[in-house]
């Protein structure tokens, strides 16, 4: 059963900032796994019936190709389904929905898409009416290539992906069951975007390595 996210739970994080090594990771990882993991594996169970299967990501950094070496990622995130997603930190809860990146086929729907008066323009209400910010992986300096400079949905057409994000940070509501139900609210909130993205962009069809 979930019971919410406790001040445990954000003060692991709080280390892992300070003490980002495996000593710190090895001797917390019981405060981990109970605090973290499994508070956050729970609210997946039972927001998945409604959501989507969810699964939290591995907490460990990808260090190839970074300068910045140290080990473990300092929030614990998990995919909801295939358009949402959600992240407990030390700042707290925060959660997402949408197409954070796009592929090339993707791309070229989105931005004719949004070029239309119709459908860009019922995407600039959905947008409005979002609760928190829209964000993405990356946007362009300008109108992409065949698209005017002064489009009046110009910086919808800069973005490379398009996603509701927001962060409540660490009310009191966290460490109780009722963080679930205001996550919820926010991906029902959030339900507009994930459907036009569903019905005007829709999954890439190309082979994973033309994608980009």
């Amino acid at each position: 059963m979930f019971t919410g996210f406790d001040d445990e739970a954000l003060m692991f994080f709080e280390g892992l900032e300070a003490d980002n090594t495996k000593a710190y990771w090895l001797a917390h990882k019981d405060t981990y796994d109970a605090r973290v993991r499994g508070a956050m594996e729970a609210l997946l169970a039972e927001i998945g019936p409604r959501w989507g299967e969810g699964k939290p990501f591995r907490p460990y950094r990808d260090v190839r190709f970074s300068a910045d070496k140290t080990p473990y990622k300092t929030h614990i995130g998990a995919r909801v389904g295939d358009d949402r997603y959600v992240q407990l930190s030390a700042d707290g809860l925060a959660a997402a929905a949408g197409m954070w990146a796009m592929a090339r086929d993707q791309l070229a729907r989105y931005r004719e898409a949004v070029a239309d008066d119709a459908r860009g323009e019922r995407l600039t209400a959905i947008v409005a009416a979002l609760p928190g910010e829209v964000m993405a992986h990356d946007s362009l300096a300008t109108a992409p290539r065949g698209y005017p400079r002064d489009h009046p949905r110009v910086e919808l057409l800069r973005l490379k992906g398009l996603a509701a994000w927001h962060a409540w940070g660490a009310p009191d509501w966290l460490a109780t069951p009722a963080a679930r139900e205001h996550l919820e609210e926010f991906y029902s909130a959030a339900e507009p975007l994930v459907d036009w993205l569903h019905e005007h962009v829709g999954p890439s069809e190309l082979p994973p390595e033309r994608r980009r």
